[in-house]
């Protein structure tokens, strides 16, 4: 008869041995810590900390900022109107408000004693010094007139048909203009709460070469610009109607495809 030929398997037990050293390794846990798992349910643990501004219940006109905020970024907005957007870089605009701060007017405290200097005899009565101009019916009538030589705009009026036609005067009469930020930083110039339009009519002979170059880049960046000035703005959809417009896009794609098939 034929012998069997019998194959003889070596068995390691060193590799059995190391997996169990591993697995009683890590089933070892330090008793000094506890895990504790939380519970985010009603009656569990504190929350965590999240961006909750969305769910604020803001006060009324922080609500209506917002929502014309929006409303300008949905809907179309005429080039009249989204003019008001392209305003003064931040460097031009300090500089502008350094120059408009030498011809700030006089406050009444300071008008008052100066008459009553006058009247008693300490001071000599002069001429007035040049100041800034400011209220729209008086600005309006200076670029008539043509008697204004540089007009700053705000760029926040509400509401914004007070001033939407000041570009255009501005542009018939052939006089500088400019669109800034801040009804309110031009009324602090003025020594009022707000303020919808300055105007300089006159400028002192050390801040001409300023003044020039300021009115060469107001011109050249709003009396000349054309592509700002017939823009239309808004047309920006919030994300979920952007999303739904894409899927709603592939569908008519993906039905064109199926009947170019046939």
């Amino acid at each position: 008869m034929p012998t069997k030929k019998i194959k003889r398997t070596t068995t390691t037990t060193t590799t059995k041995s190391t997996k169990a050293v591993k697995v009683s390794a890590a089933s070892k846990k330090n008793p000094l810590f506890v895990s504790r798992p939380k519970n985010f349910r009603k009656g569990g643990d504190i929350q965590p900390k999240r961006d909750l501004s969305r769910f604020v219940r803001w006060p009324r006109y922080v609500r209506i900022q917002r929502q014309r905020k929006v409303l300008y970024q949905r809907l179309k907005v005429p080039p009249s109107i989204n003019q008001f957007s392209n305003t003064v870089e931040k460097n031009v605009a300090t500089d502008l408000f350094k120059l408009l701060l030498k011809y700030q007017p006089e406050t009444k405290a300071a008008k008052t004693l100066r008459l009553r200097n006058i009247a008693v005899g300490k001071e000599e009565a002069t001429a007035p010094p040049a100041v800034v101009k400011f209220g729209l019916n008086h600005v309006t009538s200076l670029i008539e007139n043509k008697k204004a030589k540089l007009v700053v705009i705000a760029h926040d009026v509400d509401p914004i048909e007070l001033v939407v036609f000041l570009p255009a005067l501005c542009r018939q009469f052939n006089i500088p203009y400019c669109i800034v930020k801040g009804k309110a930083r031009l009324g602090q110039l003025v020594h009022q709460k707000n303020a919808a339009v300055v105007a300089l009519t006159h400028v002192n002979k050390e801040d001409k070469a300023k003044f020039d170059s300021l009115t060469q880049t107001f011109r050249s960046k709003f009396n000349d610009d054309t592509v700002h000035r017939r823009k239309w703005g808004g047309g920006i959809m919030g994300l979920k109607t952007q999303k739904k417009l894409e899927l709603r896009e592939k569908a008519i794609a993906a039905e064109a495809a199926k009947k170019a098939q046939y």
